[in-house]
């Protein structure tokens, strides 16, 4: 982890600007490529972030705390160069009782 010196100049220190509602497994993809004029640890998400990834998987290959991470993201997503997305919930998988019902009931036909 970075020293706390380092993160309050990455953060901007505490403006008391109110950070995006954002958890652990929200989704964040790149909406555009980074201009010279975004912080370097900006620059590393939006090239991270072409695919859509984590703020956990962000925060761990950048080697940032969550709150860093988060600060981070809050200006991105101010100047709509990234955009967060809930993440996708897969399915629920039917009762396996029930699929080795069908399986039985089509063997018999």
């Amino acid at each position: 982890m970075g020293d706390p010196e380092r993160l309050y100049v990455i953060t901007g220190g505490p403006d008391g600007a109110e950070r995006a509602p954002l958890d652990l497994v929200t989704m964040i993809v790149a909406r555009d490529e980074p201009s010279p004029t975004v912080q370097p640890e900006q620059a590393a998400i939006l090239r991270l972030c072409r695919a859509p990834l984590s703020v956990a998987e962000i925060s761990a290959y950048l080697s940032l705390p969550f709150s860093v991470v988060t600060a981070l993201l809050t200006e991105l997503l101010a100047t709509e160069l990234v955009e967060s997305r809930a993440p996708i919930v897969r399915a629920a998988l039917p009762d396996r009782s029930l699929l080795e019902a069908v399986m039985h009931g089509l063997q018999k036909l």
